[in-house]
């Protein structure tokens, strides 16, 4: 049974969250932390609030769903209010336009943490395919039209002839993902601007660079294998000749049944993403209402968790996440204890003053 203290912060809660909701979300009040997004970092977020309802037990356990990157920040940008959710975990950092979107929605002050580093991993089965890859082999084979020419690859040895005479068969996340966003910046986009005539395309014509560097095949040699990265694993353990694209976190949990494929020669590890050797490491994110830390009750204590659980020594580093850097550790921990919103500026946009000259929402 709650305490007469929980039930009364809930009834705050309540109140506060009306006052949210008259700029932008529906009615109602929740007394439940709500966070959407990366299947990446689900299970990260999973683990810190098991902590969190271990620790207080007189708060609810956190609801955390797995919608996907893009489709978690959709939902947290709607709006505010206990119909929206309080944070929205992201496998890449979040867009200009989509901070833009959720400033017009009401969603006027967001706390952003990287939480960690995780890495974009190519495997197989555990006896499986194996192959050396690099970003412009991996574009080669899965560029819907590489380098503005038409697709014919058919095997990896196509691609390169040191590769084996195999199908190309790779099982990857869905458009929606922030980890197909990763493996189109950190690998597709890499590999394509390895020919210098693309890498000067960029100059000239970013949106047909962007086309060419980053369409994927639709062919059926790239297989959209939907959010849950869980089921990559499997189809890649069932077909010994497939390659998977997931997490490295998934790649740590299913050590027993698939293997890393190298990238530069160089093995994704925990130890190659931490240092940015591997070419595939990449920060993960998550995004916070600071109007909801005030109506949400134990939202404060449940940020506090992932402060404590991101160590190099900590729980989360069990599970696969890579620590951040200590520099970057102590920025966050500072963003949640003095709730620092972000900036347009901090994605690239103008500054707030800058905006407000231009009649732009702030």
């Amino acid at each position: 049974m709650k305490s007469t203290k929980t039930l009364t912060i809930a009834l705050l809660a309540s109140i506060s969250l009306a006052g949210c909701d008259s700029s932008g979300g529906g009615g109602g009040s929740r007394d439940s932390i709500r966070a959407v997004g990366s299947s990446t970092v689900y299970p990260f977020a999973k683990q810190v609030a098991e902590s969190f309802a271990r620790s207080n037990p007189g708060y609810n356990s956190p609801l955390i769903e797995s919608t996907g990157t893009g489709g978690g920040i959709q939902l947290f940008c709607s709006g505010a209010g206990a119909d929206t959710p309080d944070m929205a975990n992201a496998s890449r950092r979040m867009k200009l336009s989509e901070f833009e979107r959720c400033q017009a929605n009401g969603v006027e002050e967001i706390i952003e943490l990287q939480v960690g580093l995780d890495g974009i991993a190519f495997a197989s089965a555990k006896e499986g395919i194996t192959l050396n890859l690099s970003p412009r082999i991996v574009y080669e084979a899965l560029a819907a039209n590489p380098y503005g020419n038409e697709q014919t690859a058919k095997t990896w040895a196509d691609v390169d002839p040191s590769l084996p005479n195999e199908p190309i068969l790779v099982y990857g996340p869905p458009s929606t993902s922030g980890t197909r966003d990763a493996l189109k910046e950190l690998v597709l986009e890499a590999g394509c601007d390895s020919n210098p005539e693309m890498k000067a395309l960029k100059d000239s014509d970013e949106d047909r660079h962007q086309t060419i560097c980053t369409e994927v095949r639709s062919d059926g040699a790239y297989v959209d294998q939907g959010e849950q990265d869980n089921l990559i694993v499997q189809k890649i353990e069932g077909n010994p000749r497939s390659v998977g694209v997931f997490g490295f976190s998934y790649l740590e949990e299913n050590a027993d049944k698939v293997k890393g494929l190298p990238m530069n020669g160089v093995d994704p590890t925990y130890e190659n993403i931490s240092s940015f050797a591997y070419p595939g490491a990449r920060p993960l994110y998550v995004y916070v209402k600071k109007a909801h830390m005030r109506a949400i009750p134990g939202l404060d204590l449940y940020l506090q968790e992932w402060v404590k659980s991101w160590d190099a020594d900590g729980p989360l580093a069990e599970i696969g996440l890579v620590a951040s850097p200590d520099e970057e550790k102590t920025m966050n921990e500072r963003r949640v204890n003095e709730q620092i919103p972000m900036t347009a500026a901090d994605l690239g946009g103008a500054a707030p003053a800058e905006v407000e000259e231009a009649g732009e929402p702030t």
